[in-house]
């Protein structure tokens, strides 16, 4: 394990906090939406990333590359003209959307700044959305799996038949360990990396 730089720090924090806030925010939005008040009461309506990280997942994202932030917490009792299950599911989707949504824009803002002269400043500011854009992609595509506690097993669970679901709740108790084992083996990254190094490929050739 390599720990990054000061310098690679700076440049990253920026982009790692507003992927984290964001992709929080959005869950805490759509649970709002659907007539649950727990992340408002909670105060996670925010984009303020200080109320969404969870500093010892923080640090080993940082660190280590695998981390987390503060889940939002959410009560499907609450929900309103939708079942729990699929409410459930648009409160998941909302995460990763929200990150895939932030990619795009900012690949937009770095497609306008790359037409500008080539200056100090335009060579920060790219420094600083370069891993913006990386950040959310990576967060969203992750998030995805369907292995739980992460987005996907719950956008699954909606999304399958009622006499089917009963296995993604029996890996419940997995799900860390499963999580754990991709991650420090190595096969994360033969699992994700051709879809993210495909999406990167088509940001950066729309960009550039």
């Amino acid at each position: 394990m390599s720990i990054p730089s000061l310098q690679n720090i700076i440049i990253m924090l920026p982009g790692l906090l507003i992927a984290l806030a964001f992709h929080e925010y959005a869950h805490g939005l759509v649970a709002d939406y659907l007539g649950d008040d727990t992340p408002a009461y909670q105060g996670r309506l925010t984009i303020n990333p200080l109320v969404h990280i969870d500093w010892i997942g923080f640090l080993m994202l940082m660190l280590a590359g695998f981390g987390w932030a503060k889940p939002v917490q959410v009560n499907p009792l609450n929900f309103k003209g939708v079942d729990m299950r699929k409410g459930m599911m648009m409160v998941s989707v909302a995460g990763p959307a929200m990150n895939f949504l932030l990619a795009g824009v900012t690949a937009v803002i770095m497609k306008l700044v790359y037409a500008l002269p080539l200056t100090a400043n335009t060579s920060i500011i790219l420094s600083i959305l370069q891993p913006l854009l990386i950040f959310n992609i990576v967060l969203g595509i992750f998030n995805l799996l369907p292995v739980p506690p992460l987005d996907g097993s719950k956008i699954l669970a909606g999304l399958l038949p009622d006499d089917k679901v009963h296995w993604i709740d029996s890996l419940e108790q997995y799900g860390v360990i499963i999580l754990l084992v991709l991650v420090f083996s190595g096969a994360i990254g033969w699992i994700l990396g051709p879809l993210l190094n495909a999406i990167i490929g088509l940001l950066n050739a729309f960009i550039m």
